[in-house]
């Protein structure tokens, strides 16, 4: 698969193969973030993408995108329905390219929201809370 997605970024030019191989990886990201085992929506898919990013970049998480040509949340849209017009990822009827457009702004969830532990400390907390509620 790595050769069709290499010919497929140099077709298409404006992704680099990492953009597109990333995309692959947030896909199982947002699988298990929503619970799912097969398809996710695009707004799934993009949370998937930013919890990703975040994890393995932190505050350089826009300047690797950027790099690979990914500005926004659209650009990931193109690479999404790029892989499904090649045959490498499938859609539902109800899945439109729309669905990606202007969903978040990277500068403000890269580098304005981010602060080092931010998402380890809420996921801590957030179970804990649970733990609480479910009574251990």
């Amino acid at each position: 698969m790595a050769d069709k997605l290499q010919e497929l970024a140099e077709r298409d030019g404006r992704y680099s193969l990492e953009a597109y191989l990333f995309v692959y990886e947030s896909l199982t990201v947002a699988q298990k973030l929503f619970g799912r085992e097969r398809h996710v929506s695009g707004k799934e898919l993009l949370e998937g993408i930013k919890k990703l990013a975040r994890e393995r970049y932190g505050r350089m998480a826009k300047s690797v995108l950027n790099n690979w040509g990914v500005r926004a949340t659209d650009d990931f849209g193109q690479i999404v329905f790029n892989l499904v017009n090649s045959d490498l990822l499938s859609k539902t009827d109800e899945d439109k390219l729309e669905d990606f457009h202007a969903v978040y702004d990277f500068e403000e969830e890269f580098i304005s929201k981010y602060t080092i532990g931010t998402e380890s400390s809420q996921e801590s907390k957030a179970k804990s809370q649970e733990s609480k509620l479910e009574g251990g």
